[in-house]
């Protein structure tokens, strides 16, 4: 009986190395190849949870208290996925309150423009100022993905929509 548990067990080890690609000085395996498809950046549509943390970001971003801005610029607002690198990507200028004097001098100082990032698994956005992004002697503070500047039809190397 011992013998037979030994043959089996020899047989085994040897099937299982065999699958597992095991090779001896004489022998060789080939090895496939295998190619990762990753889908391209989706622009997508901002939602009134979306626009609120991202005044709640900006707002503290700018040592503000979110009350002082009323929402985002109409029409300089992107929302992006890049799933290559699993993080979202926004970007928008805020509408100060007319009762926030600081707010009014930070949009005009500042530009009032913001760049936002968020690695899905994180709670909250990195927020960058690219208020003054559309001078063409600043340098942006991030560099985009290429995928998400073309899903926002941006041009290359881009930190600013479209003029």
């Amino acid at each position: 009986m011992k013998r037979v548990t030994l043959v089996v067990s020899t047989l085994v080890s040897a099937l299982l190395l065999a699958a597992c690609g095991s090779t001896t000085p004489s022998t060789t395996t080939a090895s496939v190849a295998t190619t990762t498809t990753v889908e391209p950046a989706q622009n997508l549509s901002i939602t009134p949870a979306v626009i609120k943390s991202l005044l709640q970001a900006g707002a503290a971003y700018h040592s503000l208290p979110t009350k002082d801005f009323t929402g985002l610029a109409p029409g300089m607002t992107y929302y992006a996925y890049d799933p290559a690198n699993i993080t979202f990507y926004a970007s928008a200028g805020l509408v100060a309150s007319p009762n926030s004097l600081q707010a009014q001098i930070g949009d005009q100082d500042d530009g009032g423009y913001n760049i936002f990032v968020r690695v899905a698994t994180a709670a909250h956005w990195t927020v960058y100022n690219d208020g003054l992004a559309a001078a063409q002697d600043v340098k942006c503070p991030i560099t985009f993905p290429p995928s998400v500047l073309a899903v926002w039809n941006w041009k290359a190397k881009s930190c600013f929509p479209p003029q």
